[in-house]
């Protein structure tokens, strides 16, 4: 009995020591993985920061031509506006490090220049330029250029309990409400692109794109026209989504 037992205290340790070496183990491939990726995202940023950069403005003068409203008389004026500020945003692709107080900046300047817009649809303009925007962000960060500053857990948190439900919590609570938003934030949709996406008929599919629109997360260039994501709508489909991969991360 006494053999046994001490085999027994033997396995056990033998066990343990085996444990304790996996996670050792793990930890270090965690961290060879970690400067791996580092070394790679050095080399993309000091090797392809140009290219990345001048490919976000190529595509920026794409996507506003076609985008933008046709019909305006401010039309190309707001072209030029609009391209000036996405090659300026751009360039910090190139800096290899950019803060968050630059990136706000940038957003308070979009709010300005929305505020000079005279007309209802320049909604449909500005949505483009701040979708465009996010992208150049969502590179920034892929390539570890941006970091989002994240506020510490001792700010005090008011919050209207009613408007977050109602405005911003109740129109995402439905999944081809979501799937909506999610085709938008990449690209404008006609309603036929929406059914299809969706597999809702033309009375449920309007229910839901009157909920959306409603709250301000999409809008319709005009009648019968496409639809495009809004700044709201942009942003919070983005902080859902990283709300959900940081969780899904932690798990």
């Amino acid at each position: 009995m006494g053999a046994m037992a001490g085999q027994q205290g033997d396995i056990h340790e033998l066990k343990m020591e085996i444990s304790a070496l996996r996670s050792d183990l793990k930890r270090f491939i965690e961290r060879a993985n970690q400067q791996h990726v580092g070394a790679v995202l050095g080399d993309l940023k000091r090797n392809y920061a140009g290219l990345f950069s001048q490919h976000q403005v190529d595509s920026a003068k794409t996507d506003l031509s076609l985008h933008m409203v046709a019909e305006c008389a401010m039309r190309e004026k707001c072209y030029e506006a609009f391209l000036d500020f996405l090659q300026n945003t751009a360039m910090h692709i190139k800096d290899g490090q950019v803060s968050d107080e630059i990136i706000q900046s940038y957003r308070k300047q979009m709010k300005v220049l929305r505020k000079k817009g005279p007309y209802e649809r320049c909604d449909t303009c500005f949505s483009e330029v701040h979708r465009l925007f996010e992208k150049q962000i969502d590179l920034m960060q892929s390539l570890g250029i941006y970091q989002i500053a994240a506020a510490t857990r001792d700010d005090p948190v008011e919050c209207n309990t009613e408007g977050i439900v109602c405005e911003i919590l109740e129109p995402f609570a439905n999944i081809q409400r979501f799937q909506i938003v999610k085709a938008l934030a990449t690209a404008t949709r006609t309603f036929s692109d929406l059914a299809q996406l969706t597999g809702l008929r033309a009375g449920n599919l309007l229910f839901h794109l009157k909920k959306l629109q409603e709250s301000g997360m999409i809008l319709q260039r005009h009648e019968r026209g496409d639809y495009a994501i809004t700044e709201k709508g942009f942003r919070t489909f983005r902080t859902i989504s990283d709300l959900y991969a940081g969780l899904a991360g932690s798990r």
